[in-house]
């Protein structure tokens, strides 16, 4: 669990909500044809500009802001190095019997691939060819928050602009001019909140994500092909503390 987006979503939200609390009421700034113009005009834009299929696989991509499953550089060190270790010992065979420790299915599918003898070029084509996939799928998973960032300001403006024409064109009632006022103002509004508040911090923590996981898959990479060529647990750990940055070298 990510703690920091957590925190950051609710400090954001309960500022904006406090400091509208604080001039009065926040049945105001509720206004209906302005979400449907800000929310309805993003996503109708983001599915124009996405096929269906990439689209509902955004909220997957979403749950690495929050949930972070892979391990971390450190783990996976001490885990290559144990798998060393049963390597130098009973040879490659006994690794079968930690499979089931091992939760991540990129470094499982790369350890049976070590178990069943297959060579060092064809584990890391294999291996690189999934992590391009997955690096391709994060993108992809940014790109429609970005555009959904790109979009609300802008749907927020043309509401704007509708809720200004509505207003010009009912001077003569002055009971329109407040809904038209209200209109033009709010949606540009919500456009704002849902780009900065949201949608591009969310785009920035998937582009960390994505960095990390990266790192962590080339160090798994790197690891499984040290356990084909049989290196020490030592010789293996000091090639992947590389991976770690300078910093926490000295605790590991």
């Amino acid at each position: 669990m990510d703690i920091a987006t957590i925190v950051g979503l609710i400090l954001g939200i309960g500022l904006v909500i406090g400091s509208i609390l604080l001039g009065g009421s926040l049945m105001p700034f509720v206004n209906v044809p302005s979400l449907m113009i800000t929310v309805g005009g993003s996503v109708s834009a983001v599915l124009i500009n996405f096929p269906l299929n990439k689209c509902l696989s955004l909220f997957g991509v979403l749950k690495n802001v929050f949930l972070y499953p892979l391990p971390t550089a450190t783990e996976c060190i001490n885990q290559f190095k144990d798998f060393a270790m049963v390597v130098r010992k009973d040879g490659i065979l006994a690794l079968e019997e930690r499979l089931e420790a091992v939760d991540d299915k990129f470094l499982k599918r790369g350890t049976e691939m070590v178990i069943a003898g297959t060579s060092k070029e064809e584990i890391q084509e294999t291996l690189e060819i999934e992590l391009l996939y997955i690096e391709q799928r994060h993108q992809t998973g940014k790109k429609i928050v970005d555009a959904i960032a790109a979009a609300a300001p802008a749907f927020g403006m043309i509401g704007t602009l509708i809720g200004l024409v509505q207003m010009l064109r009912n001077l003569d009632d002055p009971s329109q001019i407040g809904i038209g006022m209200a209109t033009a103002l709010l949606t540009t509004l919500y456009g704002a909140l849902i780009a900065n508040m949201f949608c591009l911090p969310l785009a920035g923590k998937l582009e960390t994500r994505n960095q990390e996981e990266v790192l962590i898959r080339e160090l798994m990479i790197v690891g499984l092909l040290g356990l084909v060529d049989g290196q020490t647990p030592r010789n293996l750990q000091d090639k992947l503390i590389a991976f770690v940055s300078p910093s926490s070298r000295e605790t590991e």
